[in-house]
């Protein structure tokens, strides 16, 4: 027989293998069809489009037969209070309650009417669930019905639609390649042009709505013509969109193979399925959750692997933005409390029928999953108040006692909430951290670590007992599961986390990727338009002397001086004024609510460039509002700011302010680039140096999608003072598909850098062993201290400047590989324990100069000349990497103080070198360039029009625009003979407006 390729044949592979048959079979019009078939089926039942009411969206014989199998003395009662009109009672309630509250809520509480109550979907078992509930779970009908007439006026007909007890759950439009139609475009277009009026259509009758081919699955829970947004369902494929081949049939079998069983469906509707919005809120003002594919698998796979293999794992799962992480956390956390063992190693001595947590422990930094939680668990259960935020020790303590199933605490309050927790090792712990690398910052972790131990009493113990149970302790106690949510793994996260390989790599549990969730459109591509700017800039010496310097850390440190300086954030602001107002205020991006942030280096220039954009924007008329964000109080000229002082409003109200439509710009000092989502944002104007997962992060914050304000990754921009497009793509790529640790952490780098610092003698071994066991049996701080105080001595009267600092960057080095090896590292080495308590204590109290001191000298010998900047990358697309992304483990050698090849420059060899780098608007050597710049200053100042229009002009707008005509005179007057400067005058904008500033300065103006 010729092998099916019609739409048809489509909808036949799939009712069999619900059915296990199909209508045509049962109908004797055809025989079996040539393709082949798995035998196995779900068990539905095969449904006939007869048997379907269009008016009430139901299947008439199939609804009554789950009533009269299930619960048939309810219904022979209110048949009896109802003998004439008892179907259509019925029918007519169900049909109002559905209309109101939609039909996840009837299946999930059933039908009351009048005295009676029908329940119309009968939960999945649990291990502890009784005989009864799961005899009541095989009474439920799941029916699959082809060609079912939606329209009782037209006949038009919808492919497929799968029931439950006769209610419709799931429709399906099915196309097939071969026939030259797709689910993308086809199936998704037949559905929005389908009559929303029509109850089977009508938001809410329905759970979800499938497009779905050979090749491709979408799906959406609300039609609404053409404005239907349909979301992506599919596996992914070499970390992007679509499917991967399948070896046993179509690319999209596992949707009816997986998803559309019986348990799976009613697991759906049960834990994951939701509905936004208060009852109160009409219906179609509310929004109706599936979980997208990886969600579903993701919370599945892992509920799956603990039920298993029991309490005390380890799982990275490595969702990008746009993921839906906060669902997926949610339903994880949900479904957490309600795991159970599938054998009795899983168990752990304990019952099969016991959960196997006690308590969730959600870990964030993300206030907004508190409140998502709380609303998404209260729809799921039956049990009021499980959930408990914990802000105190005490509170947590109180929720652990008082029996709460999932706790709440931010990844900042959870060192001290520790602190308190009592004996807790009899219990079973999950803990679910949402961005894992910003919560394991080393003793955070330990704090969490040792909560989740036992700890005796101290005086019973003997002290290397109790050192050694503090090691243990710090790792990761068999008694609590870790899954930690992050977009951008470190190396460390991937080891402490991640699942060992064979060959000893490391690799996260699950994966959605960046280029995926690009791909299927949930977020945008914020490095598509990358617009990077060249300073150019000329410094001179102002002083007679010519002392030496390391020429390379002098030219750092001149680089940031010239970058942060007045003059310089005055130029860059102008830039991103005129780019912001013109290309996107102006242009009405983002239907006129468009944003942009400005990311500066530190708390001193984001003050600058507030003060220098809010100069410029008076100037303007103040068309737009901005706002500044960073942490504490700095003081800049002697004048000391804060953000609530600048914005004047309060620190805590910056977020919300900044989402007002009048305020369009915020300036930023490491605040707001992680963790921060403002959908309206489309801009961001970078100068500060950014690298690995801040990079990533920061540039994240402009890809939220917001398809309400037709937000498209064309609409961002990038501008970049600071990086290259190579330093860009060096940190977008490790993240992009899917990232892997090569090897574990060499921990031998402890034993060499443990030597080194013992050879110093700024400890002895006997003080090192006097203060952890003085420490570890509560011996006073003033005792504790002197041992401390001791080394610290000799630290400062024994050490050269540069032995200083080479041991505090090893101690330091040591303090943080240890303090997050401890945790996963399989053995004990008691001598590292004792080092790094003591070192703990010691660290913070040695003082070295700061190396950057030594070049203030050269900061008050130079005077910064001219200033510039040119474009030398305009929306530029960063091509990443979409291969296997490979990290190295962390630290694998000791490191120090010292450098090699220092070079000794006097101060002119230094700005020599650095005028050259860094002044490359023209090819003329420094001295000719000054030359020049004299040479048309003098020119602007004998113009004609100089004195009275310019230098004499009270009007700052006609003075401004004076000095322009001004200049383009002279300038084209000397174009012949400077011929390269014209052409930068005339091509580059940026050039132009540095140039003009600098010659508005050399003026006095």
């Amino acid at each position: 027989m010729v092998s099916g390729t019609k739409e048809k044949d489509l909808e036949i592979a799939i009712e069999k293998a619900l059915t296990g048959t199909w209508r045509e079979s049962e109908e004797s019009q055809i025989t079996e069809p040539g393709a082949f078939y798995s035998p196995k089926h779900h068990g539905f039942l095969l449904a006939f489009s007869q048997d379907f009411d269009a008016q009430f969206a139901i299947d008439r014989r199939l609804f009554w037969q789950f009533l009269q199998n299930s619960q048939r003395k309810e219904l022979a009662r209110f048949r009896e209070l109802n003998p004439n009109d008892w179907q259509r009672k019925i029918l007519e309630r169900l049909d109002r309650q559905i209309k109101k509250l939609g039909v996840l809520h009837v299946l999930k509480k059933g039908l009351d009417i009048d005295n009676a109550h029908f329940d119309l979907l009968y939960p999945v078992p649990l291990a502890s669930s009784g005989e009864k509930v799961r005899s009541n779970f095989a009474l439920n009908l799941f029916s699959c019905m082809r060609q079912v007439p939606y329209s009782s006026t037209t006949g038009e007909t919808v492919d497929m639609v799968l029931f439950i007890n006769g209610l419709p759950i799931i429709t399906i439009e099915l196309k097939n390649h071969w026939t030259g139609q797709t689910a993308r475009f086809d199936a998704q277009a037949q559905y929005k042009k389908r009559d929303t009026n029509q109850p089977l259509f009508q938001f809410g009758r329905c759970l979800a709505h499938f497009a779905l081919d050979t090749e491709e699955a979408y799906m959406t829970t609300k039609l609404a013509g053409a404005d239907t947004f349909f979301l992506p369902f599919n596996l992914g494929n070499h970390f992007g969109k679509g499917n991967p081949p399948n070896p046993n049939g179509f690319r999209t079998a596992y949707v009816w193979e997986q998803v559309f069983t019986k348990q799976s469906l009613a697991n759906i509707i049960q834990h994951l399925m939701r509905l936004d919005g208060s009852a109160k809120d009409p219906l179609e003002k509310r929004t109706l959750f599936f979980p997208r594919y990886h969600q579903l698998d993701v919370v599945r796979r892992l509920i799956t692997d603990v039920g298993e293999n029991g309490v005390g794992k380890r799982y990275l799962i490595q969702h990008s933005a746009g993921s839906g992480k906060s669902n997926s956390i949610t339903w994880l956390a949900y479904q957490l409390i309600e795991a159970y063992p599938q054998n009795d190693t899983a168990a752990n001595a304990r019952p099969l029928d016991c959960p196997m947590f006690d308590s969730v422990i959600v870990v964030t930094d993300r206030r907004l999953l508190d409140k998502q939680l709380r609303d998404n668990i209260k729809d799921f259960s039956e049990v009021k108040n499980i959930i408990a935020p914990a802000l105190s020790s005490t509170e947590l303590r109180q929720s652990l006692e008082q029996g709460k199933k999932i706790i709440i605490t931010t990844i900042q309050k959870f060192p001290f909430i520790v602190d308190g927790i009592a004996d807790l090792s009899d219990k079973q712990f999950a803990v679910i951290i949402d961005e894992a690398h910003s919560s394991q910052s080393g003793s955070a972790h330990d704090n969490m670590n040792k909560a989740m131990g036992k700890m005796t009493d101290l005086d019973a113990e003997d002290v290397q007992d109790l050192i050694l149970q503090t090691m243990q302790s710090r790792k990761m106690r068999g008694n609590a599961s870790y899954f930690a949510f992050t977009a951008t793994p470190k190396n460390s996260t991937l080891e402490k986390f991640g699942e060992k390989q064979p060959d000893g790599k490391f690799k996260p549990f699950h994966l959605y990727s960046m280029k995926q969730a690009i791909e299927e459109g949930f977020i945008l591509d914020v490095i598509a338009n990358y617009t990077t700017y060249q300073s150019f800039y000329e410094i001179q010496k102002s002083i007679e002397d010519n002392p030496e310097f390391d020429s390379k850390k002098a030219q750092r440190r001149l680089r940031a001086f010239v970058e942060r300086s007045k003059q310089t954030i005055e130029t860059k602001a102008e830039v991103i004024l005129d780019h912001f107002i013109g290309q996107v205020f102006n242009r009405k991006k983002l239907k006129g609510k468009a944003k942009g942030m400005v990311v500066t280096q530190n708390i001193e220039t984001a003050i600058r460039y507030f003060q220098a954009l809010n100069h410029l924007l008076t100037m303007r008329g103040n068309p737009l509002k901005i706002a500044i964000a960073f942490s504490g109080s700095k003081i800049v000229d002697g004048v000391e700011y804060t953000e609530a002082e600048m914005n004047g409003f309060a620190e805590g109200e910056t977020k919300d302010y900044f989402d007002k439509d009048e305020y369009r710009l915020l300036v930023v000092a490491n605040k707001y680039l992680t963790g921060f989502d403002q959908p309206k944002l489309c801009a961001m104007y970078v100068d500060k140096k950014l690298s690995g997962v801040l990079c990533v992060q920061a540039l994240s914050r402009l890809n939220r999608s917001a398809n309400k304000l037709g937000k498209r990754s064309e609409d961002l921009f990038v501008l970049d003072f600071f990086n290259s497009v190579d330093d860009i793509k060096k940190a977008f790529d490790p993240f992009y598909t899917s990232t892997t640790l090569s090897e574990e952490t060499d921990v031998n780098v402890l034993h060499d850098l443990k030597t080194q610092l013992d050879e110093t003698g700024v400890y002895e071994q006997a003080e090192v062993n006097a203060f952890t066991e003085g420490y570890f049996a509560n011996l006073t701080t003033e005792k504790l201290s002197v041992i401390i105080d001791i080394a610290e001595q000799r630290f400062d009267e024994n050490l050269e400047q540069a032995d200083k600092i080479d041991f505090k960057i090893k101690a330091k080095q040591f303090l943080k590989i240890y303090g997050q090896m401890a945790s996963i590292i399989n053995f004990e080495n008691i001598g590292w324990e004792k080092l790094y308590w003591f070192l703990k204590f010691l660290v913070p109290k040695l003082k070295v100069q700061d190396p950057k001191d030594e070049f203030d000298e050269i900061l008050n010998a130079v005077d910064l000349s001219t200033y510039g900047l040119a474009r030398n990358r305009l929306n530029y697309t960063i091509k990443l990497d979409d291969t296997e992304s490979e990290l190295a483990p962390q630290n694998p050698n000791p490191r120090g103080g010292y450098t090699e090849g220092e070079e000794k420059d006097q101060i002119d060899e230094i700005i020599k070198t650095f005028n050259e780098r860094w002044f490359q608007g023209w090819s003329a050597t420094p001295e000719e360039q000054r030359v020049k710049f004299i040479n048309i200053t003098e020119r602007i100042r004998k113009h004609k029009d100089f004195e009275q229009k310019y230098k004499n002009n009270p009007d700052i707008h006609t003075r401004g625009l004076a000095f322009e005509q001004i200049l383009r005179d002279v300038m084209s007057e000397r174009h012949r003979d400077e011929l390269e400067l014209y052409k930068l005058f005339a091509k580059d904008p940026a050039f132009k407006m540095a140039w003009t500033q600098s010659l508005q300065r050399a003026l006095g103006g």
